[in-house]
């Protein structure tokens, strides 16, 4: 059986980003979504709730009723924080200020709510950049417990950027699509940014385009008149970011992952993943995740999903 294998690739995998296209879900209606996938039987493959910094105190005001809702009696163990990435759309110093503000009051036992109510925490932050030495100024200023996704142009030197977050333990951040076709990275470059990240040990996660699991034809937004397009699968991604963490293949191979567009090339079984002739065991897939191919942002959690259960794959 998958299920060990498939869930170790689906751990914590999704970034929840209902407040963006093409989705675009007002504040009450996405945070209620993501409260209630956080109550599924998939909630583990579910990760992070992503809001800009400009609209937190419109999250929190979202957000309330369902810290509320969700605390529990007597000494129970206190529920698990919500977690939130927030993007940098006001000046550094005003977003890191706002940060402070949100998690000081949404703390557990923060003396408002019963101490076993849900508690919130913001610990991630994503942030883009233009230039390598804007990466080193962000640093300089950030807080410890603040984890950092630099969002690199898809057109720039991957080199240079891997060359400034190398040894810093932070992630770098790659738009694999949007809601207009030549917003899509191709595979060649997709595949240059999983090879140079990977060779400088640097994290990564990508956002955008990634809610079907094979790369296929789809539709870019959910309008009747979408344009559509060929579209990165996150198996293929995930998939290949894996195999040049684990099996250090070389660039053409990764090209050739993220080109595939037949689904049953890919394969799950007690063991591990496979492409074709490739295998990668389910311990170095849990290793590639942990440390490499952290997650990847999706303005629908259940897409993703489904799209997976039509494939015969059960999360």
């Amino acid at each position: 059986m998958a299920h060990e294998t498939l869930r170790t690739f689906l751990h914590g995998l999704i970034d929840y980003a209902g407040l963006f296209p093409p989705a675009g879900l007002a504040m009450n209606a996405a945070v209620g979504e993501f409260a209630r996938q956080r109550r599924s039987a998939q909630a583990y493959a579910l990760a992070r709730f992503i809001t800009p910094i400009s609209r937190l105190d419109e999250f929190a005001e979202a957000l309330a009723p369902h810290l509320r809702h969700d605390a529990v009696p007597g000494d129970e163990p206190a529920p698990e924080a919500w977690g939130i990435s927030v993007l940098l759309d006001v000046p550094f110093e005003q977003g890191l200020r706002a940060i402070e503000s949100f998690n000081k009051g949404h703390a557990a036992g923060d003396g408002h709510t019963h101490k076993h109510a849900h508690s919130a925490v913001i610990d991630t932050i994503e942030i883009k950049v233009q230039t390598p030495e804007i990466i080193d100024k962000a640093i300089d200023k950030l807080p410890e417990d603040l984890f950092p996704f630099f969002e690199i142009p898809p057109e720039g030197d991957f080199r240079s950027f891997a060359t400034a977050l190398a040894g810093t333990g932070y992630g770098a951040k790659l738009r694999t699509g949007g809601v207009a076709p030549e917003m899509i990275p191709t595979p060649e470059r997709v595949g240059e940014f999983l090879h140079v990240f990977n060779q400088a040990e640097v994290p990564i996660k990508c956002t955008a385009g990634l809610h079907h699991p094979v790369r296929g034809e789809q539709r870019l937004t959910y309008k009747p008149d979408s344009p559509t397009a060929v579209m990165h699968g996150f198996i293929n991604v995930f998939f290949a970011a894996a195999a040049a963490h684990a099996l250090e293949v070389d660039r053409g191979v990764l090209v050739s992952i993220l080109k595939e567009t037949t689904p049953e090339a890919f394969a799950l079984d007690d063991s591990g993943i496979s492409w074709r002739s490739l295998k990668i065991s389910t311990e170095q897939l849990g290793e590639a995740r942990e440390v490499f191919a952290i997650c990847f942002g999706s303005c629908s959690f259940a897409e993703p999903i489904d799209d997976l259960a039509k494939l015969g794959l059960h999360a």
